[in-house]
């Protein structure tokens, strides 16, 4: 009777392991129905068809609150990552500089390039279609991690 409460309990591991864990996999599932088929297979041999009988929907009861269990929200929300990344692998332009700042080219933007605006390089998209190196810009807005340019009298 151990071997098959043993089994039983194995069976419903392996399906909250394929229900939380190996999602899509089957492998859990498989095992599940392996460890039920025997505890099923085991209690209808050795004691009979009322045990048996018994053990199957036990089996059924168990498996069904697993289920309800698992995929309540609640269950997901405990498991899952609640840390946010709010860095990233260089500073915003937008955080460091203002619409109306000038600076110049470094190379051609056609329409993408470098620009120096207040002593620092940053990439810069202008919004004429070509604009020629050491030419005065002046910021007109940001886009993720570029500058928005456009093209000045000064130089």
């Amino acid at each position: 009777m151990v071997l098959i409460i043993v089994l039983i309990a194995l069976g419903v591991l392996f399906l909250l392991a394929e229900l939380l864990l190996l999602t899509g996999s089957a492998i859990g599932g498989i095992l599940s129905l392996v460890c039920y088929g025997s505890a099923i297979y085991m209690s209808y041999r050795s004691f009979g068809v009322v045990t048996g009988t018994v053990v199957v929907a036990v089996i059924l009861v168990l498996s069904l609150i697993a289920t309800v269990v698992s995929l309540r929200a609640k269950t997901w929300q405990r498991l899952m990552l609640k840390q946010e990344i709010d860095s990233s692998s260089m500073e915003r332009p937008d955080r460091k500089l203002n619409v109306g700042d000038s600076g110049i080219t470094l190379s051609r933007l056609s329409p993408m390039g470098k620009v120096e605006i207040g002593g620092e390089i940053y990439e810069a998209k202008s919004l004429d279609a070509y604009v020629e190196p050491k030419c005065g810009i002046e910021v007109v807005g940001f886009e993720n991690f570029n500058v928005i340019v456009k093209k000045t009298s000064k130089k």
